[in-house]
């Protein structure tokens, strides 16, 4: 739980940084389905040289990237242990007890491996990257076209901005809650893995009843000054494309070319 950093916003003024929250979010759009097609060792490596480059780009610190990675390290391990188990192809690499290994599995379990971490790193790298107001905006204009079909896109967009600002929040409360179980004497990490699963159950009741009392407060807080919506709103500072974001277009086909390439 140390070092969260899941949803936080990083402040810098690198050329990431300044470019349109619109831009960004079809950008990791696409490069998300992209992700999703990706067949072979070389362009999913590619893509991780890319996702790096583009950390450097955005002056973020390596190890406080990565560190984004710990809440679904375990994910990812399970995943990959799953079809490293189940995938039955090719010739048998080893065998051990009740685990019969062959290449397919191996193939399988890095490459899914690889899909979840690019998928975590370019998400990460977005909340890093763009404040909770331009996301908020971003997420707004994108959905402002379906407005005529009764899509209520800044309630949308509301909703998803705080959902992100709330993450460390709560993470922070949770990890609050387990220090005063700790110096109540409660041992997390003794006992076998049911026995510490089931210590973390008085964990969930206090961190539901912060969650709804800050919930609550939020709305009073809104509903004192005055909030009512989109309806007659207006924007201080309105997003503008520029030249700039025409590079993630080309970067976008790019990656498209490569995956077309090697997934044929």
């Amino acid at each position: 739980m140390k070092g969260f950093v899941v949803g936080s916003y990083l402040p810098g003024n690198s050329f990431v940084h300044r470019l349109d929250p619109r831009a960004k979010l079809g950008f990791v759009f696409v490069f998300m389905l992209y992700v999703f097609f990706l067949k072979a060792v070389l362009p999913s490596t590619l893509f991780l040289l890319f996702t790096l480059a583009a950390v450097r780009a955005a002056r973020i610190p390596y190890k406080l990237f990565f560190s984004a990675l710990k809440p679904v390290l375990w994910i990812i391990l399970l995943s990959s242990f799953l079809h490293l188990w189940m995938n039955k192809g090719g010739d048998v690499v080893f065998s051990f007890s009740f685990i019969t290994v062959y290449e397919e599995g191996i193939r399988q379990a890095g490459m899914i491996a690889i899909r979840l971490s690019l998928l975590v790193a370019i998400a990460s790298l977005l909340t890093f990257t763009t404040s909770p107001m331009d996301l908020t905006d971003g997420i707004e204009k994108i959905l402002s076209p379906f407005k005529k079909f009764g899509v209520p896109a800044h309630e949308l967009a509301l909703m998803m901005s705080i959902a992100l600002r709330f993450i460390p929040t709560l993470w922070e409360e949770t990890e609050k809650i387990r220090k005063a179980q700790m110096a109540r004497g409660v041992d997390f990490e003794a006992g076998n893995l049911l026995t510490r699963l089931k210590k973390y159950f008085p964990i969930l009741i206090p961190l539901f009843v912060s969650s709804f009392r800050r919930a609550e407060d939020l709305a009073l807080a809104m509903e004192a000054r005055c909030y009512r919506g989109a309806e007659g709103r207006t924007k201080w500072r309105r997003l503008q494309l520029t030249p700039r974001d025409g590079w993630l277009v080309a970067v976008l086909i790019l990656l498209g070319g490569i995956v077309w390439m090697f997934g044929r």
